[in-house]
């Protein structure tokens, strides 16, 4: 069977993904100063790529899936199918400018615009009605302004660096996380399709996990329908205690359910509550 090739982003993201591999079954190893990593499964075959390559490199299809922000599909205006929104690395993609600019300055001259997001830009600019010149950056954008630009299009996740800066937000172009993407071409192949399917499979199965505890206690026998009120993925497991002294009992649950859960499993008279972390939930 031909291998899927998937594309890793260097960089930011970089660390995220490779938890995600980890906690699916496919440890990241990678040796310094190399680019193709090894994911522990024959079937796999791996690059690192700078996020901004992905979408593209993926469309002319030199690799079969990858991992970028939506904000670098976008930019490329890349021809890909997104399998799953990871939710990991949230941006946003902004204009900002310094605190002294108001709307009449802006619109009173052409302005300089460094970004490295330039199509992106070249579309809010026309439509926000900015007389413009992009300048194409290489990262470290915050510090073109005011001397090299008076305005930027960059990514942010708190806006700090902006304030830091002396700049401030006048605009949202896009609101940006990272992507488990595909090319379409590997979709049309049945056997890269079915395993990009197990890998989303897996890949929803990790996060899942990380939003659920489990819940382990022991109830006692006159309780077991107040139950029927908790949260549950489907129903509680429940199995009779030795002696039918009462009954076990599990349930998955949000992580930020199990502040009120437990102080009402206690009112019901459950004993010995224990807590514990899930690595996967295949639903």
């Amino acid at each position: 069977m031909e291998k899927l090739r998937i594309l890793i982003p260097k960089g930011r993201i970089f660390d995220n993904v490779s938890k995600l591999f980890l906690e699916a079954g496919f440890p990241i190893a990678l040796a310094d100063r190399t680019y193709r990593p090894s994911l522990g499964a024959s079937w796999l075959d791996a690059k690192i790529m700078k996020p901004q390559n992905v979408g593209e490199l993926l469309e002319i299809g030199s690799h079969d899936a990858g991992f970028t922000g939506i904000d670098w599909i976008k930019e490329s205006g890349a021809d890909v199918e997104e399998v799953l929104d990871l939710g990991f690395d949230k941006v946003k993609i902004v204009a900002a400018v310094p605190q002294d600019y108001d709307e009449a300055k802006l619109k009173s001259k052409k302005l300089v615009v460094a970004t490295e997001y330039v199509n992106l830009a070249e579309t809010w600019l026309k439509s926000s009605g900015y007389q413009y010149r992009i300048l194409r950056t290489y990262g470290a954008t915050e510090v073109f302004p005011p001397d090299d630009a008076d305005m930027i299009i960059d990514n942010t996740s708190s806006g700090q660096t902006l304030k830091d800066n002396g700049l401030k937000i006048i605009g949202t172009l896009l609101e940006s996380s990272t992507r488990f993407v595909v090319s379409r071409a590997a979709l049309a192949d049945a056997q890269k399709k079915s395993r990009i399917e197990e890998l989303a499979m897996l890949f929803r199965a990790v996060m899942d996990g990380r939003e659920r505890v489990m819940l382990e206690m022991n109830i006692p026998k006159d309780q077991l329908e107040s139950l029927a009120s908790l949260p549950a993925m489907r129903s509680p497991t429940v199995a009779s205690l030795y002696g039918e002294a009462g009954f076990a009992v599990k349930i998955a649950v949000k992580k930020n359910e199990v502040p009120d859960i437990i102080p009402k499993l206690k009112k019901l008279g459950a004993l010995d509550i224990v807590e514990y972390d899930l690595r996967k939930v295949v639903q």
